[in-house]
């Protein structure tokens, strides 16, 4: 049996009309040597339940709960021998072109390990993501103009939510990290496969429509949640020591300009309280995302010694790197 070139991993928990246009597009690309495994983590068995489109490239890996995006992934990728690993949200719908694309910019460079896609919102045309920025405290958010680079080919990191990796990265430094079950994953693993030397590309034309946190909510407690305690998983495993000492002070700057753009209603903080949540349990998400961090710092710390032990660049350069790549913490606030 052929091997096909990419393995494009669709994990899914609604499952439903959602999922049957993000398989539906995938037929439609302009290649055809991949295949495409949806993994159900609705614990029901939804997938089978849908009326999903299915043909000979599809494969289901249904799970009995839900075992979070991260390790949805990896399942994916064990059961795979492709040379490229895809990760595609099943709220998001990709253009014909998009798999093309993705290939043709990694076969041109053997040397980078990850490939960004042109996210747009979905029924826009507007670019909502070409690539990752980081901010001093660990957070993440889409590079979007007018924070594009000169070479606009060179980013940090994919959006987990349409990316191309490559399988000989993800057998030197490890694949998703399970552990944090939703959220900042992709920025984890962005980050370890920086340390090891790999880089990242973003590949115009790659395009893909999405619904921003289709299934979490789109400024929920739990996003809110997993998202500080991920960004704390982040910062432990991959930051220097000097940034990760200076990151509390970004975190305390982050919470102030949060709460400014919730009096001026503006931001995901503002949108948390629009959706009807109470501003007063964000200093208990934060609370328990530092302790859930504490209680796992024995792991992250060993991770974190893994990560040093085989890293290819040098602090300095991966400082460099972050910096080139920056968005600051008043921005991710207002965002």
């Amino acid at each position: 049996m052929r091997v096909p070139k990419v393995t494009v991993a669709v994990p899914t928990l609604a499952a439903g009309e959602v999922l049957e246009a993000c398989l539906r597009a995938l037929e439609s690309q302009t290649v055809n040597d991949f295949e495409v495994v949806v993994i159900d983590n609705s614990g029901t068995g939804r997938v089978q339940a849908s009326r999903s489109p299915t043909s000979s490239r599809v494969r289901v890996i249904r799970n009995d709960r839900n075992m979070g995006f991260g390790a949805a992934v990896n399942q994916a990728f064990r059961t795979s021998t492709a040379p490229y690993l895809a990760t595609l949200n099943d709220d998001a719908v990709a253009d014909p072109f998009w798999l093309e694309t993705l290939l043709a910019d990694a076969e041109k460079h053997p040397q980078t390990g990850m490939f960004a896609s042109e996210v747009r919102l979905a029924g826009t045309n507007e670019l909502d993501s070409a690539g990752m920025l980081i901010a001093a405290d660990g957070s993440s958010k889409q590079r979007t103009p007018p924070a594009l680079l000169v070479d606009a080919n060179d980013t940090l990191f994919p959006s987990g939510s349409a990316a191309l990796y490559r399988r000989a990265m993800l057998e030197e430094i490890g694949t998703f990290d399970e552990s944090f079950f939703l959220y900042c994953e992709d920025t984890d693993l962005g980050l370890r496969a920086q340390w090891a030397g790999w880089g990242c590309r973003y590949a115009p034309g790659a395009i893909v429509e999405h619904r921003y946190s289709h299934t979490a909510g789109r400024a929920s407690p739990l996003k809110a949640y997993y998202v500080e305690r991920n960004r704390l998983y982040t910062i432990v495993k991959n930051f220097p020591a000097r940034m990760l000492l200076a990151a509390p002070f970004a975190s305390i700057a982050r919470y102030f300009w949060h709460l400014t753009a919730i009096v001026a209603g503006r931001g995901k903080a503002a949108e948390y309280r629009q959706e009807g949540n109470s501003a007063m349990m964000l200093p208990w998400l934060v609370i328990k995302a530092h302790a859930a961090a504490l209680f796992r710092l024995p792991k992250l710390l060993a991770s974190r010694n893994q990560i040093r032990a085989t890293r290819r660049i040098t602090t300095t350069e991966f400082q460099t790197l972050l910096q080139r790549h920056s968005i600051t913490v008043r921005q991710v606030a207002a965002l």
